[in-house]
């Protein structure tokens, strides 16, 4: 890896982690460029290349994950969670949230029993929302010569 890509990436956690403190507040690119000291143009597209999502969707996720853990924890309504976790309105929030986790902040409430025997690690790493979530398989792409395939599915028939 060249120096300067080492150095781009550096750019691009200062500003992840930025985000990840102050994730209830709005989306503001240009203080992020700033911290990633590049323009707001690069610092979208680069962000993008290094992390696989665009700066808005790794907030909504961030934000998703926190109400995930919010309605999972505590007995905060959803609309309290909602602007807790810096969604303005709770249509949003909840459109968001369905796009990412698959079920309304309701639903999840009344499934978020975990088992208890389960260590939190695995409960954590298991119910964390994915970057590709809504995402047909087939669109993935798939994993070059010599490496383990990326799609998981039915095992091919065996040849008579």
């Amino acid at each position: 890896m060249s120096r300067a890509v080492e150095e781009s990436n550096r750019a691009m956690l200062r500003a992840r982690d930025a985000m990840d403190r102050a994730y209830a507040q709005p989306l503001d690119i240009p203080a992020l460029a700033r911290i990633a000291h590049v323009s707001e143009a690069h610092f979208i597209r680069t962000f993008r290349a290094t992390f696989g999502e665009t700066p808005h969707r790794y907030l909504q996720r961030r934000r998703v994950e926190r109400a995930m853990y919010l309605l999972a924890r505590t007995g905060e309504p959803v609309t309290e969670i909602c602007h807790l976790v810096g969604f303005g309105s709770l249509g949003t929030f909840s459109r968001t949230f369905h796009g990412i986790v698959g079920e309304s902040p309701s639903a999840y409430r009344r499934r978020k029993a975990a088992p208890a025997d389960v260590p939190s690690c695995f409960t954590k790493a298991w119910m964390r929302p994915s970057a590709t979530a809504g995402q047909p398989v087939a669109t993935r792409k798939p994993a070059a010569a010599g490496e383990a395939a990326a799609v998981s599915g039915p095992a091919p028939a065996a040849a008579p």
